[in-house]
């Protein structure tokens, strides 16, 4: 049964201004002055053409995937009263899962309430397209802060989050240098420095 994607993101309702559907993913700019991207996938269980969430992945046109971030059905409650009406609870197959095994058929997520999963998109596209927060003035704090506040050029950045920015990475590259040659940054290993 096809995962009728184009029917699903538009009940999602994703808060972009622009955004497509690719075969089974969706794709949208951040933020309109942003290069970042954000594809949409159902995300995959261990079985061919089951699913169980969905995968957003945030995408640099020069650096390629920055962060990939799932989140699952069961995690926001999207087929809680589908699988309530059929006796399914965590631990059984196929709860909180949807499965495109039939060539033909309604779509597989009928019945899901998207709200939670609305919800979570929403605040993980403000998390990579809001600037921080400012720390609040001196007459504004109620107790002295422990934590140091650091304050370097690309901290701020216009495309949003750090990652992003050529000079905060710049500062980043020149204080971290490798031990013995070798420097590891997130899952990639870099021999020298870069």
């Amino acid at each position: 049964m096809p995962l009728h994607a184009q029917e699903f993101f538009a009940e999602l309702d994703p808060p972009f201004a622009t955004g497509f559907v690719v075969g089974d993913s969706y794709f949208a700019a951040l933020a309109a002055d942003s290069a970042l991207r954000l594809r949409i996938d159902f995300a995959p269980t261990i079985r061919h053409g089951e699913y169980d969430g969905l995968r957003l992945t945030v995408i640099h046109p020069h650096r390629g995937a920055l962060h990939v971030e799932t989140l699952t059905f069961a995690e926001h409650h999207t087929f809680t009263q589908r699988d309530t009406a059929r006796g399914k609870s965590p631990g059984h197959d196929g709860y909180a899962r949807i499965r495109d095994w039939h060539p033909s058929g309604p779509p597989p997520w009928q019945g899901a309430d998207l709200t939670g999963l609305r919800q979570a998109v929403t605040a993980f596209t403000t998390m990579w397209t809001h600037a921080p927060a400012a720390p609040p003035s001196a007459h504004q704090r109620q107790e002295p802060s422990t934590t140091p506040i650091l304050d370097a050029p690309g901290l701020h950045h216009p495309d949003g989050f750090w990652a992003s920015d050529t000079d905060f990475l710049d500062l980043l590259r020149q204080g971290v240098c490798p031990v013995n040659g070798v420097t590891v940054v997130g899952s990639s290993v870099r021999f020298g420095c870069w």
